[in-house]
């Protein structure tokens, strides 16, 4: 089992001809994804040739769904370009689109993510390195070979200690691990992971990896505390970051009191969950969890 993609996901990826689409299309379906399709609007037709065989590209999402049954698609477009091409994978009721693209105007953003609402579409992302079911499937640009498939279920909004984390707990391996992204709006949340977690019966237990800024990680808190009964260990970046500046991110901001490392500690550790100093320290408590759990 695995959340959000497994192994009879069909993938598509929009922007396929472009120099990060091609690299990452490259990647993916070295790692064993079933990339069936590319879209370029006035490129339909031709041919991309990968180290695994030729993927078609189309002219658009539709048109790729149709002659492939895709139902996940990678979003490698420039920022500019990014809302249509999200509002084209939303209007073809593709199940799941991963915005890779950074840099995204919030108000673009605010727009599809409404367009979204109530849609068959879910959106992870913008900025964000996708999601990855270790041995099945993956969307995005998570190293492949950096951990194995196992018990342990992952949601980060952080790319980079996704993989750190990913390849300290690697002999214990994972369901799926799902980086949300950081903007100021996102689509599925750390919630929405949760909850897919506790309702995965092949995950064991969850590690959430969050950071200064906002509010989400009190209200996951608040979540977990009233409905998630595996075992939770978690991280918040951002201990040293000072008050004002924008840190990797473009959502992790402090302001005053709100939003601080240590307000959000605070509120994942009255919920139960084991909080980590370090990276390193918090892969320790999950992998004693694990420990715990005979697993």
């Amino acid at each position: 089992m695995a959340i959000f993609l497994n192994s009879d996901s069909r993938v598509i990826v929009q922007g396929m001809t472009g120099s990060e689409g091609r690299k990452h299309t490259q990647r993916m379906q070295a790692s064993g994804t079933k990339i069936v399709g590319g879209v370029t609007p006035g490129k339909g037709g031709q041919t991309v040739e990968f180290d695994r065989g030729g993927v078609p590209v189309f002219n658009s999402v539709n048109e790729a769904v149709e002659a492939t049954g895709a139902d996940v698609t990678v979003i490698f477009v420039p920022a500019r370009f990014t809302k249509a091409a999200v509002v084209e994978a939303i209007d073809a009721e593709i199940g799941l689109a991963v915005v890779i693209t950074e840099g995204v105007p919030v108000k673009d953003t605010a727009e599809f993510f409404a367009m979204s609402q109530g849609s068959m579409t879910r959106l992870i992302g913008p900025n964000c390195p996708g999601v990855i079911s270790p041995g099945q499937s993956n969307a995005g640009i998570i190293p492949a070979d950096i951990t194995e498939a196992g018990r342990i279920g992952l949601v980060s909004k952080s790319g980079t200690l996704t993989y750190q984390m990913m390849y300290e707990l690697r002999d214990i391996g994972f369901s799926s691990a799902v980086g949300i992204g950081g903007d100021p709006i996102i689509g599925t949340t750390h919630i929405d992971a949760l909850q897919a977690f506790s309702d995965d019966p092949d995950t064991d237990a969850i590690v959430m990896i969050g950071e200064i800024g906002g509010d989400a990680e009190e209200r996951a808190a608040e979540f977990i505390s009233n409905n998630v009964e595996k075992p939770v260990v978690g991280y918040v970046a951002g201990f040293t970051a000072p008050e004002g500046k924008t840190m990797g991110h473009a959502g992790a901001i402090v302001s005053g009191s709100s939003g601080t490392a240590p307000a959000k500690k605070e509120a994942l550790e009255t919920a139960g969950v084991r909080v980590g100093k370090t990276p390193s320290e918090t892969a320790e408590l999950m992998r004693d969890v694990m420990t715990r759990l005979g697993r």
